[in-house]
């Protein structure tokens, strides 16, 4: 256990050594992650897990919680989904960069249910570390400069607290930016 290097929380651990933080397929990913030992969790009230609601009780400010937000992409009959991290204080370019870079005609937020099934994570607590294998997984460019993030662990329970240069060395990761305005 240690301290958190922000937000007020009473203590923070390793993310391995608390896996009832975090869902199954964030603990299996971070298994074979080679930054796992960076990778923080806290203990949260999963009825204050929704970003502006968190960051008022645990001190945490929208520049420093990212939001790990699911789209999904059609072109014709086929859709593609994707994870796009980007900081609480902004808004993910889902018509523009998004729907470009998934080569869609029509990009939108994925709807709960898809998203929830797809990844194996709680609404409210889905992150970009054990997404579905093949998914795109964008990360904007100021999420990957921030010295520290706090987000989702795949549950409303808990939150990841993880330095935005690790975030993006999870496998498929890409830094895109401008990704947010």
């Amino acid at each position: 256990m240690t301290a958190a290097p922000i937000g007020r929380f009473e203590q923070a651990w390793p993310a391995l050594d608390r896996e009832d933080l975090v869902a199954p397929p964030v603990v299996a990913a971070l298994r074979g992650f080679a930054g796992a030992d960076q990778v923080l969790v806290v203990d949260t009230d999963p009825d204050n897990a929704d970003t502006a609601v968190f960051g008022e009780v645990y001190g945490v400010p929208p520049e420093l919680s990212a939001n790990c937000v699911v789209v999904a992409g059609r072109r014709g009959e086929t859709t593609t989904m994707a994870a796009c991290v980007i900081l609480a204080s902004t808004r993910a370019d889902v018509n523009g960069v998004v729907r470009k870079r998934l080569n869609a005609r029509k990009a939108s937020f994925a709807p709960m249910d898809a998203a929830v099934s797809e990844t194996g994570m709680e609404y409210g607590g889905i992150t970009p570390i054990g997404l579905p294998a093949g998914w795109p997984l964008w990360i904007d460019a100021a999420v990957a400069d921030s010295a520290w993030v706090v987000i989702g662990s795949g549950r409303r329970r808990g939150k990841i607290l993880i330095a935005g240069k690790v975030l993006a060395q999870i496998a498929g990761a890409e830094v895109v930016p401008d990704l947010a305005n």
